[in-house]
């Protein structure tokens, strides 16, 4: 069974929808005992990094899903802001990660270039995939995902680095560590490629 993260941040119900057109179940997890029956875990995320991890620790759920992830290696996926959650800490605030990832969010800093780029990184771009993965399976060849962001993961190791994408400078769009994966991009927006990716994870 899929579970969402239900801590009061994330477009949930847009993930629902997916999977619903997919005939796959999911369910919405608000306490421990609803998150300690999934077999998948989807880490939703928007708006600003401390407020979001405020929100987690604050949920009575933290405890349940360190366990779930970490010592029951349950696959788990942060999407957007619950993918920069993963990292260790982020330049968009001053509370810890999880650390799930070991990792910095950075922001996009274009002030020294000539034509600085608009931010939030906000539309269509393509997808490369830097490694064969499980979740990549059935996906076209230079995927396009819909992204809205500021800042991005910045992987203190490099093989935790799956999928890239460039907006100024390539970024990892896509990081993975055992279990756990984090992407970037909106896969829940993002048509028939977000739905393979998605797919792909009930299936892990």
């Amino acid at each position: 069974m899929i579970a969402i993260v239900d801590y009061g941040l994330g477009n949930i119900k847009a993930f629902s929808n997916v999977y619903k057109k997919l005939n796959i179940d999911c369910v919405y997890a608000d306490t421990p005992e609803q998150l300690q029956r999934a077999t998948k875990i989807i880490l939703p995320g928007v708006g600003a990094f401390d407020y979001a991890m405020e929100t987690l620790n604050s949920s009575g759920l933290r405890e349940t899903l360190d366990d779930m992830v970490l010592n029951q290696k349950v696959p788990v996926v942060g999407i957007c802001v619950g993918m920069q959650m993963m990292a260790n800490s982020s330049d968009e605030g001053s509370l810890k990660g999880l650390g799930w990832i070991p990792g910095t969010v950075k922001k996009f800093d274009f002030l020294e270039n000539e034509n600085p780029l608009p931010l939030p990184h906000m539309g269509w771009n393509n997808l490369v995939l830097d490694v064969e993965d499980p979740l990549f399976k059935g996906l076209e060849a230079d995927p396009r995902f819909y992204y809205l962001h500021s800042y991005y993961f910045k992987c203190k190791n490099q093989e935790n680095s799956i999928a890239s994408a460039k907006y100024g400078l390539d970024f990892s769009c896509i990081v993975r560590r055992e279990n756990i994966y984090g992407i970037q991009c909106h896969p829940e927006k993002s048509h028939h490629n977000g739905s393979t990716i998605l797919k792909n994870f009930s299936e892990l």
